[in-house]
Order: structure tokens, then sequence, then C-alpha cells
């Protein structure tokens, strides 16, 4: 990154922060600040939680995750206590907790497992599985990931297509061990992981199928469009998982996909035509010659 003043942090910590900015701009300035890090950063986003929206919101949580800076923590652990809170934000805090990693976190975690959203004590479930498992020797053992994404699970270890599609669309198996499978299958990159991929989207919990959604948006596959769309355009489907596949189809930014995202620019539910807004955004980027989405340091 190039050496960058404090007042220049300040500055895109204005722009975040700023709710009379559109929205795309928000974003940017916070993955910029993201990608900065450090105390001035993470000051400026832990601001930004007064903010009404609750798809900033949980972005500001995952950013922070993705920082794996341990000042983030009292952060967070302020967010996932206050249930009055929306779902998506307070699961967005656990996963961050989570992706930093920090033991002393257990007991917050443990506290929050059995949580009334069942989004929550999903999250909290995996992030405890998630510690854990980085204090046991088979961490090593790891493929390394090639999207450089702090994920909330580990990759399994080495299995077919069929087995990991078998594991992955399982509702006996834990919750973790699914989640392991899901990474493992975007690690394969191939069309049959993908087809597989989409398939679960069809299957188990809201908190489940929004990461299935995030995992084929990492993908930009043309052949994971169709699934999408199907659970974008279903208005029964719960808002998170709506939201995360609309940011895909951002990822993807086809023609197709741009046409799919504009119809629901005025969807009924906030988070999913906010969403649409961001990944409209994103298509643009896709299709611009910049070499990276988040760069605010020239907005005036």
């Amino acid at each position: 990154m190039l050496n960058i003043t404090d007042d220049q942090i300040r500055s895109i910590g204005d722009v975040l922060n700023n709710p009379s900015r559109p929205l795309k701009e928000r974003f940017r300035a916070l993955f910029t600040l993201r990608n900065i890090g450090g105390p001035l950063a993470i000051a400026s986003i832990e601001k930004c939680f007064a903010d009404e929206s609750a798809l900033l919101k949980h972005e500001l949580a995952y950013c922070l995750g993705q920082m794996q800076d341990t000042a983030a923590n009292p952060i967070l652990v302020k967010v996932l206590k206050d249930e009055a809170e929306h779902p998506m934000v307070r699961h967005e805090a656990a996963e961050a907790l989570g992706a930093i990693g920090s033991s002393d976190m257990v007991n917050i975690l443990e506290r929050f497992k059995n949580d009334s959203s069942v989004e929550v004590a999903e999250t909290c479930q995996l992030a405890l599985e998630r510690i854990n498992w980085l204090q046991s020797p088979d961490n090593s053992k790891c493929s390394e990931n090639p999207y450089h994404s702090v994920d909330p699970a580990p990759p399994a270890q080495l299995k077919t297509v069929e087995e990991l599609k078998g594991i992955l669309i399982n509702d006996k198996e834990s919750l973790f061990n699914r989640y392991r499978a899901m990474f493992s299958l975007r690690n394969l990159r191939s069309k049959e992981a993908v087809e597989a991929l989409g398939e679960g989207l069809k299957h188990g919990s809201a908190l489940f199928k929004h990461e299935v959604a995030f995992v084929l948006g990492q993908l930009q596959d043309e052949s994971s469009v169709k699934y999408l769309q199907s659970s974008l355009e279903n208005c029964d489907e719960n808002e998170m998982v709506r939201h995360e596949c609309a940011e895909a189809l951002g990822a993807i930014a086809t023609e197709e996909c741009m046409d799919i995202l504009n119809k629901y620019l005025r969807d009924d539910k906030r988070v999913v035509k906010e969403s649409c807004e961001i990944a409209l955004d994103m298509c643009e980027y896709e299709n611009s010659p910049e070499f990276q989405y988040a760069n605010t340091l020239t907005v005036k």
C-alpha cells in the first residue's frame, strides 16, 4: 500500500460516515479503510455503527474481521451483545470474532451460541469451532486459500466433488463440516464444484445458504447465475440470503446479472434493495479498467 497520511485516512473516514454520500461511495471508503488498517481506520469504522443501514453495518463487521486486528474485538463484542441490532449485523460481528480468532473471545461466543436469532446462534457455534480448530495441530495441514479471505471454517481435506457435495447438502452433518466442504468445493474451482454449490443454495438454514451465495460470488462463474437468480427472485427467502445473492451477481457482472439486479432496486426489503445498488456498482467496476474496487484516496 502507498504511504498514506493520517489526514487522508480521516478524509476517507469522513466519506464512510457521511449519510448524505451515495451508499456505493461509502462502501468504497470502507474497503479502502480495510486495506489500510490501523487504529485510525478502525476508529472510523467503529463510528459508523451508528448508521441506520443494516447492510452497511454488517459490512463494517465483516471488514473488521478480515483486518484480523484484535483491537476490533471490543467493538464487535458490543455489536454482538446489542439484541436490538439487526440479526444480520450481530451475526457478522460474531463471524468477525471467529475470523480474528482470539481465544479470550470464547466466553462471549459461548454466551450467545443459543441466541434467540438462529443466524446469530449458528454463527457463534461456527466461530467457537474455528477458534478451537486454530488451537489444534491440524490447522497446519490446510490447503491454501486462493481467494485470500479469512473464512469461517477451513476447507476439508482432499475429497471428490461427489463426496464434498454429499457433506454439503446433508442436514445431519455439523454446520462446521458442511462449511468445510463448501470451501473445499470453492477451492477446486471446477464446473462440477460450482454446480454442487448451486445445489447447496436449496438446502439448510439462512446462514448456510447466505455463505453458499458468498462463495459463488468469489468464484465469479457464470454458470451459477441461474441459482443466484432463483434465490434472489424468491421473495419468501430470508433477506440475508437474497442480499448475498445480489452481491454475488454483482461480482459475476455480466449483462444478464445487471438486468436481474435492476429489477430489484426497489425491493420491499431495504437490505436487498441496497445490496442491488452496491452490486451494480461492483458490475461497473468489473467492466472497467480500474485495478482496485475500493480506492477512495482521490475522493474529494
